[in-house]
């Protein structure tokens, strides 16, 4: 059995932000067009589910993960 990886938590300074704009935020992809295709192609999940969105607005406490990667969004 493996250990999930850490959950890093990522400071955006106000109550939501959307997925697709966290994900290049907090570093975890570089570019619009990778977090679409990684989006699109299920690759990222919110709070352990796949959410195609990159519109979905997050609040905090949600905890996004891609590639191993998790981060948590904080205020």
């Amino acid at each position: 059995m493996t250990n999930p990886a850490p959950i890093e938590d990522v400071p955006i300074g106000g109550e939501g932000i959307r997925l697709g704009q966290f994900l290049k935020f907090a570093g975890v992809l570089d570019s619009g067009g990778e977090v679409k295709e990684a989006i699109i192609d299920g690759y990222v999940t919110v709070n352990d589910e796949v959410d195609r969105r990159r519109g979905r607005q997050l609040q905090v406490g949600d905890v996004v993960a891609f590639e191993g990667r998790r981060v948590r969004v904080c205020p």
